[in-house]
């Protein structure tokens, strides 16, 4: 009977723990994502197979396997690292988070070129070896090519340059969402910041534990090495166990290009009611500066012309008693394009979109403690019919507004 080399020990059994659930929740994420049809558990599936395998030479190598053949070789010509590929799956998973209209096509396939001429290299080092030279040739040192000092360094510049892009491309949707959604604190996704945090704390560690271990001469380097290797699982495993529960799904449809700050192109959201309105929401380009910082200026007639068609919908539509009311929705209701209802609620209001509607919600709720209703109902229920759909958002636009804690409101006008 066959069985296959792993000595138990402390170092090898609790990276195994490790090693098993980022498997099985790489596999629960990967069945998830092919059933929903969702890009981002693909994408984070994908993001802890590579950590598991990242961690798998420590693992194993302190089961036994870099003192036994044939499991020797094995990890000496299979590419367990694959820093080229960690980036680009982080910058695809944010993208999918924020962004339903996110699409993985030949355009994003390039990101893995590096990672795919890597792999090439490995193949290429053990065809070369055992079935040309039928000797150790590429790895005469007894070194594994993973670890090789030109492959950790650019694997680790790589990643920070699709970290880099991934928080400029949450920086951007910050500014651009509250200009779209009514619903702005909602759709934030603390996750995603989160998660980036989370990542930058893995890259941390690795530069603290090489100057650690530069400092502090272990007399065994490889158990030295074994304790980031331990701290990364530890990340590796909370961005599991945070990245399957996250629930909120992202509904708003944009564009954005990471070189340019100053302009979106935001697509439809839902079905459209018209073909004529739905193509020129396809085609709209919405400014994502502030009322404070734009410098494309529109016509006060403009301005004059469309502030009381937004009036009305908000003051006798009660428009924003949809807790999901965003600028494209309007923008339909009032059969214009959303560029343009966007650049009237900055210039026009002074305000950008979700604090100009949750201005309105507020004034409700305060209409309704005027007349008694915090006697009848609570306060979350009155929040609730005037469009909000959490409470502490809520409590922060109230406070925002008001300047006042809700509670305390009341209790000054008592």
């Amino acid at each position: 009977i066959l069985t296959m080399l792993f000595n138990f020990n402390f170092y090898s059994s609790l990276l195994l723990i490790f090693f098993v659930h980022a498997l099985v929740y790489a596999m629960l994420l990967l069945i998830r994502g092919i059933q929903n049809q969702n890009t981002s558990d693909k994408c984070l599936s994908f993001f802890l197979f590579l950590c598991g395998c990242y961690i798998t030479p420590w693992m194993v190598g302190f089961a036994g396997w870099y003192e036994n053949q044939p499991y020797r070789d094995f990890l000496f010509y299979f590419p367990f690292q694959h820093l080229f590929c960690i980036g680009p799956i982080i910058f695809f998973y944010t993208q999918s988070l924020l962004n339903p209209s996110f699409q993985f096509t030949k355009k994003e396939a390039i990101h893995f070129i590096p990672s795919i001429l890597y792999l090439s290299y490995a193949i290429f080092i053990f065809v070369y070896d055992k079935f040309i030279l039928k000797e150790y040739y590429f790895l005469a040192d007894g070194t594994d090519r993973d670890f090789d000092t030109w492959y950790q360094f650019t694997g680790f510049i790589s990643m920070l340059i699709y970290f880099a892009a991934s928080l400029r491309y949450y920086h951007l949707y910050q500014k651009i969402i509250v200009q779209l959604t009514s619903n702005a604190e909602e759709v934030l996704f603390r996750w995603v910041r989160n998660f980036l945090f989370a990542f930058l704390s893995m890259q941390i560690l690795q530069v603290f534990f090489y100057f650690l271990m530069k400092i502090i001469h272990f007399r065994n380097q490889y158990m030295g090495s074994w304790w980031y290797f331990f701290s990364f699982s530890l990340i590796f495993y909370y961005i599991a166990i945070r990245g399957y529960a996250n629930s909120i799904e992202a509904k708003v449809r944009f564009k954005l290009n990471l070189l340019e700050n100053k302009e979106g192109i935001l697509l439809e959201d839902g079905e459209e009611e018209n073909e004529e309105v739905s193509s020129i929401i396809k085609e709209e380009i919405i400014e994502i500066e502030t009322f404070a910082e734009q410098t494309n200026v529109i016509e006060n007639a403009l301005i004059l012309e469309w502030k009381p068609k937004i009036l009305h919908l908000l003051e006798t539509e009660k428009v924003y008693q949809n807790p999901e009311l965003s600028l494209t929705q309007v923008a339909k209701l009032l059969r214009t394009n959303p560029s343009l209802i966007s650049k009237v609620v900055n210039q026009g209001f002074q305000q950008n979109f979700n604090d100009f509607v949750n201005f309105y919600r507020i004034e409700a709720i305060k209409q309704k403690i005027a007349q008694g209703e915090h006697q009848k109902q609570t306060l979350l229920g009155i929040a609730y019919t005037c469009g909000f759909n959490s409470k502490a958002t809520f409590n922060r636009a109230f406070k925002k507004i008001t300047g006042y804690a809700p509670k305390d409101y009341i209790s000054s006008k008592n």
